[in-house]
């Protein structure tokens, strides 16, 4: 019996997301609610969001992070 796969994100979606889940108008559980994901998910992406936030102010950095 396989595993039932979830819905896909693209990038723009997953920013979304965390951008209201940072405004912090609604909890977690309101957003994965919302969305139907786990907070999991929500909580990778948000860690992943911070980590790279600092490339959108340096764009030849982000380029070569691309090219590796």
């Amino acid at each position: 019996m396989s595993r039932k796969k979830g819905q896909t994100y693209i990038a723009e979606q997953k920013t979304k997301i965390v951008l209201e889940l940072l405004k912090e108008e609604e909890t977690i559980a309101q957003i994965t609610t919302k969305y139907k994901i786990t907070a999991q998910s929500i909580s990778k992406w948000k860690k992943q969001f911070l980590k790279n936030a600092s490339l959108a102010f340096e764009p030849a950095k982000a380029v070569e992070e691309f090219k590796n």
